[in-house]
């Protein structure tokens, strides 16, 4: 039997606090409730290809962007709160197959002494296809 690949994900993004639009305790199975801003422009899917996976900004605890190479973005929002996903922003991940699935499960990353430990598994939610828009755009 072949041995699942590991694949561990670090944000190349460091995001400062910021408000979302979503009330703190509040959550929202919208992409567009989460900022950034952004407008879905197709269906969701339940898988996308690992080798186009160019980088994933960890929006919060609920939310992942996973940005593609050529310049599409997913945004994933987990069906539940993914707890220190925002804090750490890093997870990682086995899979078997050559992708990223809805009904994969993800763990946290986090830093002890030095070190780099496995923390909570959290479930994926579905890959929804959005662009990032200029939150003065409409203005």
């Amino acid at each position: 039997m072949p041995r699942p690949l590991t694949f561990t994900i670090l944000s190349l993004t460091a995001l400062a606090a910021a408000c979302a639009p979503v009330e703190e305790g509040e959550r929202s199975s919208e992409p567009t409730a989460y900022d950034p801003p952004v407008r879905v422009v197709g269906e969701a899917r339940n898988c996308i290809p690992l080798a186009q996976i160019r980088q994933t900004p960890v929006r919060s605890d609920d939310v992942i962007d996973f940005e593609m190479r050529g310049g599409r973005v997913y945004r994933n929002v987990l069906p539940n709160s993914c707890p220190q996903l925002g804090l750490w922003e890093a997870f990682t991940y086995d899979t078997e197959i050559s992708q990223l699935c809805s009904a994969e499960i993800i763990y946290t990353l986090q830093q002890i002494g030095g070190g780099v430990q496995r923390g909570a598994g959290c479930g994926l939610g579905r890959f929804v296809p959005v662009e990032y828009v200029d939150e003065d755009e409409g203005e």
